[in-house]
């Protein structure tokens, strides 16, 4: 997982990385994990998300955190019509 420490005089905190896609609103699920008896203990499937940097055609650069389905939907659509339906959204870029 990717994540970020930030330190000072008083205080040690790891920001982790969200595992949300930006494109295609993908989130961990949830469910159980089934052992050889049966025993069922809660678990976590986590999407494959990624950070990514895309360049746009008027030649601005911009990050995006982008799920392995978000990436054939940019290569499907262009990172260009993708951006603009993120903006239509609410997301600033």
């Amino acid at each position: 997982m990717a994540h970020a420490v930030i330190e000072n005089d008083f205080h040690c905190m790891v920001l982790a990385m969200s595992f949300i896609c930006d494109v295609t609103g993908a989130k961990p699920s949830f469910g159980n994990a089934v052992s050889h008896s049966h025993r069922r203990t809660r678990r976590r499937w986590n999407p494959n998300v990624q950070r990514r940097h895309f360049r746009l055609s008027d030649g601005r650069t911009i990050r995006l955190n982008v799920s392995t389905k978000g990436l054939k939907v940019i290569d499907r659509d262009g990172i260009d019509s993708v951006v603009a339906r993120l903006r239509a959204r609410g997301m600033k870029l």
